[in-house]
């Protein structure tokens, strides 16, 4: 079988079962994870998870972020110096407009996939429907964002929502499971985003109320990133597509992409 395939539901060569949550956390929170740039609230790097085959996941090639709107520009040089070529936002149309980002001095290719399809206004504020939402609706534009990241340049790149948390956490975590990283470790790297937008930290919050027009809709419930609900996510695409890739597949990508991924972002 093919490096970092999925077979019976998992990942290949993957390790799951095998890191104790000890590890796990060690891994989460290593040192360069996270990022610490004024007006960024939950920047960090996807580097150093392990990966199919003994493999590693690069450090310093794939970021993932909230909105960069309030970005300023002693942070906007250190991007800058991490030689980004793309920068992905997956938020609306509404969104970009009311805070658009502020990355005019990197010289980036920048692409707009709005995830979001549909009539949203009959969509439930919970996250669960939101992300079944997501999974079943709007499988196409989950599969072009991943796509634009295939392409043989698109490295280093930036991958970011508004909250860098609910779009950008699921785009993440199908691509570390194509890579072969282990569900526990998607799901941790999935629940950090608690950490940096705790509803006590009113300045993340106000941000986020304003860039997303939810104003005080974004309630806590919202801002939670509970480990197990990717894990959900994981199982359901799994459950009706075979596996991760398949899912992916059906809706666009090629193997030749997926194999592109793991070139780009495997050591």
């Amino acid at each position: 079988m093919a490096q970092g395939t999925e077979a019976a539901g998992r990942p290949s060569g993957g390790l799951q079962g095998t890191l104790d949550p000890a590890e796990v956390q060690d891994l989460v929170f290593a040192d360069g994870r996270r990022l610490d740039l004024d007006g960024l609230f939950n920047l960090r790097d996807l580097g150093g998870y392990p990966a199919a085959g003994g493999r590693g996941v690069r450090w310093r090639t794939l970021l993932r972020s909230d909105a960069l709107h309030r970005l300023d520009g002693a942070g906007g040089a250190i991007l800058a110096g991490l030689g980004l070529r793309t920068v992905l936002d997956l938020r609306t149309q509404a969104e970009t407009e009311t805070a658009p980002s502020a990355i005019d001095g990197i010289p980036a290719r920048r692409t707009h996939i709005s995830i979001l399809t549909g009539d949203l206004q009959a969509l439930p504020l919970e996250l669960d429907a939101i992300y079944r939402y997501m999974i079943d609706e709007c499988s196409g534009t989950i599969a072009d964002a991943i796509k634009v990241l295939a392409a043989p340049d698109a490295f280093p790149a930036l991958v970011h929502c508004s909250a860098g948390k609910d779009r950008t956490g699921i785009v993440v975590a199908l691509i570390l499971a194509v890579l072969g990283v282990p569900d526990e470790v998607i799901a941790a790297d999935y629940g950090l985003s608690v950490s940096y937008l705790d509803s006590e930290r009113t300045p993340a919050i106000a941000q986020l109320q304003a860039s997303t027009g939810l104003g005080e809709g974004l309630t806590r419930p919202l801002l939670s990133s509970p480990p197990e609900l990717i894990l959900q996510v994981l199982a359901r695409v799994r459950a009706a597509h075979g596996s991760v890739e398949g899912y992916l597949r059906e809706h666009g990508l090629s193997s030749a992409d997926l194999d592109q991924l793991r070139s780009a972002l495997l050591i």
